[in-house]
């Protein structure tokens, strides 16, 4: 009787059996007719797989971020044109004064008599002028010492004979100097101010007189000033503790553009005095030799600006070396050109200024006498280039 129920429940089991054994293939059937539904035909293109191409499906715009803005155009303001950067050859400006051997202006030279070197090499000259009674932008530099007061309060005083001389355009300051530098009189076109601050100078409180310190201080001062400037050296040329030294102030000078330099030594009239006092307590080989130094030192200072250097032997010069000096500011030929160098290398280029006649000859003049005069030209020695950083 139980033979059929067993044969029954082994019948059950084993199809069972069957179906736990026919689940991994069905599976595999399933995914691979769900696969062949992915793919695409192969008419359709697209990235091919292992059985044919893939479709890809197509991106939703709506689900893409947004693409950047645009950068918005940078716009001059109104009114105001649209630039473009280059660079320029510098244009280098020649000051130069032509002058007889007693030092009256030499008018009426043409471009064609003037011959510009630079380092050696000629330069062919842009631009030409001759100033006359020019408007001047000046600077009286004043030693304020004790070390030589007889000698330098009558330098102070003749230089009224300068102030005086001024005219409705022109500017002028008053500085002095001892122990330290001090504008007595900021630049002015008033000469009662001019005249106000050389009064100031009555009593010299020390015997110190840092000329260097001074000298540095006041191109410093003038480089900020557009235009051609001018400084009027009153000074001993002694030069006590300045913490800046001779070669510095050498470089500062080369490397201040537009800056003329007149100075008037009061060294020659001490010497003179001091060989008629020699019992008066002074070294003569020692007072000789740094007065020498010093006027050498003045004679640089105006050589290497394309200044004049003074050196009066006797107070009764000083009215004449004033007036002098105000002619020579104001009447000048000022020469441009355009360098061949045109390396903007920080170097120093030496200058030479040279007259010609039109016959290519040198340039020479008749005195009333019939005397063959060659005149005097006065130029600065050299600039200084720009540097590519500036």
């Amino acid at each position: 009787m139980l033979v059929p129920e067993f044969r029954k429940f082994a019948s059950s089991l084993a199809l069972v059996f069957a179906l736990l054994l026919g689940l991994p293939a069905l599976a595999q059937d399933q995914n691979s007719q769900q696969s062949q539904q992915q793919q695409a035909p192969p008419e359709a293109g697209g990235p091919q797989g292992d059985i044919g191409p893939i479709i890809v499906p197509k991106k939703n715009p709506e689900d893409q971020p947004p693409p950047p803005p645009p950068q918005p155009k940078v716009k001059n303001p109104d009114g105001m044109p649209e630039f473009s950067l280059h660079v320029d050859v510098p244009v280098v400006q020649v000051p130069v004064m032509v002058t007889t051997k007693d030092g009256q202006f030499i008018p009426g030279l043409k471009e064609d008599n003037f011959k510009i070197f630079e380092d050696g090499v000629p330069q062919k000259i842009s631009t030409f002028k001759q100033q006359s009674d020019a408007p001047i932008t000046a600077v009286l530099l004043v030693e304020f010492s004790a070390r030589n007061y007889y000698f330098m309060i009558d330098a102070i005083q003749d230089s009224y004979y300068f102030a005086n001389s001024l005219k409705k355009d022109d500017w002028i300051a008053v500085i002095s100097y001892d122990m330290k530098t001090r504008i007595l009189s900021d630049f002015t076109q008033n000469k009662q101010e001019v005249f106000g601050a050389l009064h100031q100078m009555q009593v010299p409180m020390f015997s110190e007189a840092n000329l260097f310190d001074a000298l540095y201080d006041t191109l410093d001062r003038l480089d900020r000033i557009e235009g051609r400037k001018y400084i009027i050296l009153i000074a001993s040329g002694i030069d006590t503790f300045s913490r800046m030294n001779y070669d510095k102030v050498l470089k500062k000078i080369k490397e201040t553009p537009n800056v003329g330099i007149f100075t008037v030594s009061t060294g020659a009239a001490f010497r003179i005095y001091m060989e008629a006092h020699s019992n008066m307590g002074y070294g003569p080989p020692i007072a000789e030799l740094n007065y020498l130094q010093a006027d050498n030192e003045m004679n640089t200072f105006a050589k290497m600006t394309g200044g004049r250097w003074y050196s009066p032997r006797f107070e009764g010069e000083l009215p004449e070396i004033f007036r002098d000096i105000a002619t020579n500011i104001r009447n000048q030929y000022i020469l441009t050109y355009k360098p061949v160098n045109s390396k903007q290398d920080g170097t120093f280029r030496k200058l030479k200024v040279e007259l010609q006649a039109p016959d290519g000859g040198p340039l020479t003049f008749k005195d009333q006498k019939g005397k063959t005069i060659k005149p005097n030209v006065i130029a600065r020695d050299g600039y200084t280039a720009k540097h590519e950083v500036e």
